[in-house]
């Protein structure tokens, strides 16, 4: 018995079954935005809110399949607001020393 080899399917067959996926799922309005216009896109904002959520560079880098150097030449634009939580965390380490 010969076994099938496995193919990939054709970039456009993603495109069109993503493309199908989002006008079923978003308003009209938002299908018209470049909200998901990607699944690449959905990845990109899975590993901005880890980060933005305060895990550890290695730990989403890990968990993205990057190297650390990697994660953050990608996605350190994409930490915001964290300036405050920071220092509280410094003001924390201080106290108990």
């Amino acid at each position: 018995m010969r076994i099938a080899a496995r193919r990939e399917l054709p970039t456009i067959t993603y495109r069109r079954a993503w493309t199908a996926a989002r006008d079923k799922a978003l308003t009209p309005a938002e299908a018209a935005s470049p909200l998901a216009k990607r699944v690449y896109n959905l990845r990109h904002a899975c590993v901005s809110t880890w980060l933005n959520a305060g895990v550890p560079a290695t730990q989403a880098a890990q968990w993205a399949g990057h190297s650390v150097e990697v994660l953050l030449r990608i996605y350190a634009k994409c930490i915001v607001g964290q300036d405050e939580a920071a220092r509280r965390r410094i003001a924390d380490a201080l106290r108990e020393t």
